[in-house]
């Protein structure tokens, strides 16, 4: 028996408003949620054109599909998506001629697509989840819609049936949850590291820190709750969904300042040659399906949210770096940078808010433009709600001088170890002399 997806009304007269220019085939993007029972579509998004003006001018077959654009937009929508959220799937509309060989295409591209997402990660999925990907096809003539799934951890997988159903008001009720983080994590540079790569340091660095958040405790509504209980269990559930409301659950975060006793640390000294310090707080937000939904999967979920939003901003901002100063920088100096802000933005008829992020110089009407270019979706400027103030990244390398004087402070202290050492040898040499000299006087006389 294949998956169900339950999917947001309106996406049936997006479909079916794209298929209507389809000139001969267009791709897409499918977001949504996946859970045990069911999973859930609230969004369809096409894939934006590499160039406005060529846009007519496709070649008329499949093999020329454009991969790495395609996998390049998931990539960027994945950014924007709170916790919770997730690229579910792909999609093509194409004309009666292409469709024998759509479903060939959508298996290639949802395989690529999990695979440009899952370099990016810093968390694993867990053993349990759900690992089936919706692949739609859609006949441009005949609007026949046809689902199948494909699990993307297995590369041999081969097309499984599943049910597309349309409902009206699918998220207008779904659950939030909501933290602040305060972030300061200090990351040091390796004298190793070639070329000081601030990047890859970057991403160990939250690599390790990724971690504190997975073990952390969390609060909610003042609560530890068990995982496998229902998150709304004790509360009044909202009546009516015609209106999109939300329940929000405000959330604590406590990390673990040190590990238990039963386990063994070792320290560990390392040649450094800087640091990086990021320091802010962070706003973090997820969404959950208003199902009986589990108190595991709210908080793995807000687990996620809090992790990518931090390595997201700092992939955004050494992006602009490398955009506005090159990748060839060889200069090891002080920096001081400030980290993107996070922003959200509302879906109409759903609960769920969208996210991005922007530096301070950026104008509404770029954060309005990315939006139609990433999610095809107009956003007006008083919709924007900056969530949070100002986070940074602070480049601490240490100075040429510092290390000279260290330098000089180590090697006066190597030779006075040594001449204390020499000393003793001295002295112990000195005492068997006198202590000679004292036994031949003792007996001689």
């Amino acid at each position: 028996m294949g998956r169900t997806y339950f999917v947001e009304e309106g996406i049936g007269q997006y479909l079916s408003e794209l298929s209507t220019a389809v000139k001969p085939y267009v791709t897409g993007l499918l977001i949504g949620q996946c859970s045990p029972q069911r999973d859930y579509v609230i969004r369809a998004v096409r894939t934006p054109p590499k160039d406005q003006h060529k846009e007519q001018n496709i070649p008329p077959k499949l093999a020329s599909l454009d991969e790495e654009w395609i996998t390049t937009h998931a990539s960027q929508v994945s950014r924007m998506l709170p916790g919770g959220l997730l690229v579910l799937g792909v999609f093509m509309i194409a004309t009666p001629e292409l469709s024998k060989d759509g479903q060939n295409a959508l298996r290639k591209l949802i395989f690529s697509v999990e695979k440009s997402l899952t370099k990016r990660r810093l968390w694993k999925p867990a053993e349990e989840e759900v690992s089936d990907r919706a692949a739609l096809q859609m006949c441009s003539a005949t609007k026949k819609v046809v689902c199948r799934t494909y699990d993307v951890q297995d590369p041999k997988s081969s097309a499984k049936p599943a049910d597309w159903k349309y409902q009206s008001a699918l998220s207008a009720s779904w659950l939030a949850l909501g933290c602040t983080v305060n972030v300061n994590i200090h990351i040091p540079l390796l004298a190793t590291s070639p070329n000081h790569d601030l990047e890859k340091n970057t991403k160990n660095g939250l690599n390790r820190w990724s971690k504190q958040i997975e073990d952390s405790v969390f609060l909610i509504n003042g609560q530890v709750k068990d995982d496998d209980t229902e998150l709304l269990e004790g509360q009044k559930k909202s009546r009516g969904n015609t209106q999109s409301s939300t329940q929000f659950s405000d959330v604590k975060v406590l990390t673990q300042l040190c590990q238990g006793s039963s386990l063994r640390s070792t320290a560990t000294v390392q040649v450094c040659r800087g640091s990086i310090n990021l320091r802010g707080a962070v706003k973090c937000r997820a969404y959950i399906h208003n199902n009986k939904p589990r108190v595991k999967e709210a908080i793995q979920a807000l687990k996620r949210d809090i992790i990518n939003t931090l390595s997201d901003r700092c992939e955004i901002l050494f992006e602009d770096l490398i955009l506005n100063e090159g990748p060839q920088k060889k200069s090891f100096e002080r920096e001081y940078h400030v980290l993107p802000q996070r922003l959200f933005v509302p879906v109409a008829g759903s609960s769920v808010m969208l996210s991005d992020y922007k530096f301070g110089d950026e104008a509404a009407a770029e954060i309005q433009e990315r939006f139609v270019e990433m999610l095809d979706q107009a956003v007006q400027a008083e919709d924007i709600h900056i969530a949070e103030g100002i986070s940074t990244v602070d480049i601490c390398p240490v100075p040429d001088n510092l290390e000279d004087t260290q330098q000089t402070q180590l090697t006066k202290a190597t030779l006075l170890l040594k001449l204390r050492q020499n000393m003793g040898v001295v002295v112990a040499a000195a005492v068997a002399v006198l202590a000679s000299i004292f036994s031949f006087n003792y007996f001689s006389d």
